[in-house]
């Protein structure tokens, strides 16, 4: 509760830069999140998890376009939309394999859809992307008002909040215990009669869902969509804890922390020192930074 206060009041507290870079981390964070359901929690590796991210930031960028008053409702629907349909489409194929072929599977789809961006020029916009005006907030009761940076922040802290509880609550039910099966043995779990690839489709659909709705609350944000989102999501997850919601979204947090500092330095080589310091947590801290954390408590 302390922490989600203090995000609450970062508008009052923090300049108007490090305001929307907060807004941006939580964004991230729903990203990681929706992909440690499947990582952390059904143990399934996705390499192509931000195709659906960028899924709902095209979907959200089509419905603001299209429509004059752009309708923030329309971006959400046409988003998620977009993001479930692709999602149910890649769920379908790729959970009838295993391991590294489901990995390779989510990343062959992911590409296609990147050609697509950068070749359907006419409705993508190619790689210079798409550019459309912010929709206003919309309350049931209220007249429309318009997003300021300290309300879009509340509203995509009030999002990812409920999407935190949400998929607290599915990784908590039994349906939840089942992905957790599927993990650690998913012959025994075949084997006691429950339908593992049904579970894994439902997993990966729900997955998709929450990426997509971080990819509208992203295009909301920047008011413009591009092929420039391309992020291994997986680095969030292993930096920050798998299977523990929170975790992913600490890893997000360091990621662009470390990104946004050591850029001032590196310029464009700034992967590299962010590499390094990724590959000495793989070593050093294997169980992320929640992990460590724990662990140091409990001694």
């Amino acid at each position: 509760m302390l922490v989600v206060a203090a995000l609450a009041m970062a508008p009052w507290l923090l300049p108007l830069f490090w305001q929307r870079f907060l807004t941006e981390i939580l964004i991230w964070g729903l990203l990681a999140m929706s992909s440690d359901l499947l990582i952390g929690y059904t143990g399934m590796v996705s390499f192509g998890h931000s195709a659906f991210f960028g899924l709902g930031m095209y979907g959200a960028a089509a419905a603001l376009l299209a429509l004059r008053p752009p309708s923030l409702a329309a971006a959400l629907a046409l988003g998620l939309l977009a993001a479930g349909v692709v999602a149910a489409f890649v769920a379908y194929f790729a959970t009838r394999l295993r391991d590294i072929y489901f990995s390779i599977t989510t990343l062959v789809f992911s590409q296609i859809f990147y050609v697509v961006i950068f070749t359907w020029t006419e409705v993508t916009g190619g790689e210079n992307g798409l550019s459309f005006r912010q929709p206003p907030l919309s309350l049931p009761g209220l007249p429309p008002s318009p997003l300021t940076p300290a309300t879009l922040h509340w509203l995509v802290l009030a999002i990812v909040g409920l999407a935190y509880l949400a998929l607290r609550r599915v990784t908590q039910s039994p349906f939840g215990m089942v992905l957790q099966a599927i993990r650690e043995n998913e012959p025994r779990t075949r084997a006691i009669g429950y339908a593992v690839e049904r579970y894994k489709i439902v997993a990966v659909l729900l997955s998709g869902l929450f990426a997509g709705l971080a990819g509208v609350l992203y295009a909301v944000q920047n008011k413009f969509a591009a092929p420039d989102f391309v992020f291994f999501v997986v680095i969030f997850n292993v930096m920050g804890g798998m299977g523990t919601l929170v975790g992913p979204v600490a890893g997000a947090a360091l990621f662009f922390l470390l990104r946004e500092g050591l850029s001032r330095y590196f310029t464009q080589y700034y992967l590299i020192p962010v590499g390094l310091i990724f590959v000495a947590m793989v070593i050093c801290v294997p169980q992320g930074l929640l992990g460590f954390a724990r662990r140091a408590l409990n001694r």
